[in-house]
């Protein structure tokens, strides 16, 4: 069942199958390539690279810029979770924008019109993301074990679908009631006692965490479990690595396809829950976007592994936060979007070149290995 769409996947995430002390050396290299593209971007606009850095950190260890931090990289968190569903199979899930948003506005619409009372209706509104999420997700799913169509193609379409989607509902005449006192239209606010009241983590600051971060956190832990605790996990992971072994242990691939689209877009579906049910209340224009794409840096970052993917999601969370500061000094915030980018690119060439080193540091100690195993030639024996 080799497609196109597979195989761009087995390029990408094929590099990310490190071992040991090598795992931590890519996303490393990457972090301090990027810092050194960003010291000569700062020196090429006039701004000093460390001071730029030292007002950033000053920003950032702030209570309510860390309160900041952690509220981002909760929906990054969940984000890339949903993403490295996907790569675990060897599936490139970008559909993952379309799926949340998407799911998040219907979910927000069903909350808004409190069908059941309370924290019932909290329950509701997140299945129904997850649900929205998941069936979204299936649609490329289907068209991979059907018809052979790559999920990169298909994925692809369906964003532009769920976006044009998105708009036709968002809309006075359907979903959308006008916000007042703003220009601004968005879904019924969820009523009061269906919201999750935020967590004071952080003291010194008014500013609460989003209470689904706990949900952020289960979600890990679920992701870890059922991927290197179970069977389906195994039958998961070893169709992503081969899918000519998997057939041979009696494992239905085009099965496992389409659990992993499903499970990838059911947790799609959540990205937009810590913000919809912890401040916004309500899906209106300015509801984020683009959490998808982000998810995919921070799951190549963290090499698909929930404690490396939170570090990410923090480090990345950190920079969003700590980029607000940068125009009060009279320095770009774009700053912040070139460090970032620069980390997507160089984590692939780190990869590459981590994953080629230990292909020959292997080759060698192979070498060594038979060479000590080669049987001494008798004495006066012709050669």
């Amino acid at each position: 069942m080799s497609t196109a769409g597979s195989s761009f996947t087995d390029r990408l995430l094929g590099r990310a199958r490190l071992g040991g002390l090598l795992s931590l050396a890519a996303p490393v290299l990457a972090i301090v390539f990027a810092g050194l593209i960003t010291s000569i971007v700062l020196l090429a606009t006039g701004d000093p690279p460390l001071e730029t850095l030292g007002v950033m950190i000053d920003y950032g260890v702030q209570p309510r810029t860390m309160v900041l931090t952690l509220n981002y990289a909760t929906t990054y968190y969940l984000s890339a979770l949903a993403v490295a569903i996907g790569f675990r199979m060897n599936l490139f899930n970008i559909g993952v924008d379309g799926q949340y948003r998407l799911a998040a506005l219907i979910a927000a619409a069903v909350g808004g019109a409190a069908v059941l009372p309370g924290p019932l209706n909290t329950v509701l509104v997140v299945v129904v993301a997850m649900l929205v999420g998941a069936g979204w997700a299936s649609i490329a799913g289907l068209l991979k074990v059907r018809r052979g169509v790559s999920e990169v193609i298909s994925t692809i379409m369906l964003n532009a679908i769920a976006t044009a989607l998105g708009a036709w509902l968002l809309n006075t005449d359907r979903l959308a009631v006008e916000v007042a006192g703003s220009n601004n239209i968005g879904t019924k606010p969820i009523p009061e006692a269906a919201r999750v009241p935020g967590l004071a983590l952080i003291p010194g600051t008014g500013t609460k965490v989003f209470g689904l971060i706990i949900l952020a956190v289960a979600m890990g832990v679920l992701y870890h479990v059922l991927l290197n605790r179970t069977r389906f996990g195994f039958d998961l992971r070893a169709t992503g690595r081969s899918e000519s072994a998997a057939v041979a242990s009696g494992v239905n691939v085009k099965k496992m396809v389409l659990i992993a689209m499903i499970m990838s877009g059911a947790t799609a579906g959540l990205i937009g829950m810590p913000q919809l049910l912890g401040a916004s209340y309500s899906y209106s224009l300015d509801f984020p976007t683009g959490l998808g794409f982000t998810g995919i840096a921070i799951a190549l970052l963290g090499r698909n592994h929930p404690v490396g993917i939170a570090l990410g999601a923090l480090l990345w969370g950190f920079l969003d936060a700590s980029s607000n500061i940068l125009q009060l000094h009279d320095i770009s915030p774009e700053i912040v979007a070139i460090m970032q980018g620069t980390i997507v690119l160089s984590v692939i060439v780190a990869y590459e070149l981590v994953h080629r080193y230990q292909i020959s540091a292997g080759q060698r100690r192979v070498s060594k290995e038979l060479a000590g195993k080669t049987p001494a030639r008798p004495e006066g024996a012709s050669a």
